[in-house]
């Protein structure tokens, strides 16, 4: 085992050739009870996903935020983009999340696991984050899914800093913030995928 190995800079992997990502016709916003039905028999079929969520920043001292806004879920075809402000996404959201024998893949998914329990009121089995796979494997700090790529595909993982900050809980999700939030998922599994971790 290698120890104390150290993740690339931004200016390392600012040379690095761009990261192939999926492209909107591979994402699907999933905002209704029909969508949401859809989305749902689509991943219940998979062993693993790529998972993350987004919530609509706060900037007040003291402000608490009500996300998640958005719960993102990625197989290696297709990434869903659910709304949660919708009863029956939520529901299908929670049923998915729920699943036992699927292995949830993403990075830094602390917060995001107390967020939807307070929000869903699921706690998640089956989640995996990458970041400790990779300090067991002698990495010195987290990771985050840029480093990763670097790491794993010599590429470079562009993510807009301005869809991050953006206003998750518009009703209304931008072309940018569909392409942000689908990738994140979507990428987080093509690293489960390299490291050849098991997917259940």
């Amino acid at each position: 085992m290698h120890t104390n190995r150290l993740a690339p800079s931004k200016e390392e992997i600012a040379l690095l050739q761009p990261f192939d990502r999926l492209g909107l016709d591979r994402i699907e916003l999933v905002s209704t009870g029909t969508q949401a039905a859809r989305a749902f028999d689509a991943l219940a079929a998979a062993t693993v996903w790529g998972f993350d969520t987004e919530s609509k920043p706060t900037f007040v001292k003291d402000e608490v935020s009500e996300g998640p806004h958005v719960l993102q879920l990625a197989t290696l075809d297709k990434a869903w983009v659910i709304q949660l402000h919708d009863s029956a996404c939520r529901e299908a959201a929670a049923a998915l999340l729920a699943l036992p024998g699927v292995t949830k893949a993403g990075f830094g998914l602390g917060d995001d696991r107390k967020r939807i329990l307070a929000k869903l009121g699921v706690d998640p089995p089956g989640v995996l984050d990458l970041n400790h796979v990779f300090r067991e494997q002698g990495w010195r700090k987290d990771m985050g899914v840029k480093a990763a790529v670097a790491v794993l595909f010599n590429q470079r993982f562009t993510k807009s800093k301005k869809a991050g900050t953006s206003n998750w809980a518009n009703p209304r999700l931008t072309e940018a913030q569909l392409v942000y939030a689908g990738n994140d998922a979507w990428a987080a599994l093509r690293v489960h995928q390299a490291l050849g971790l098991p997917c259940s």
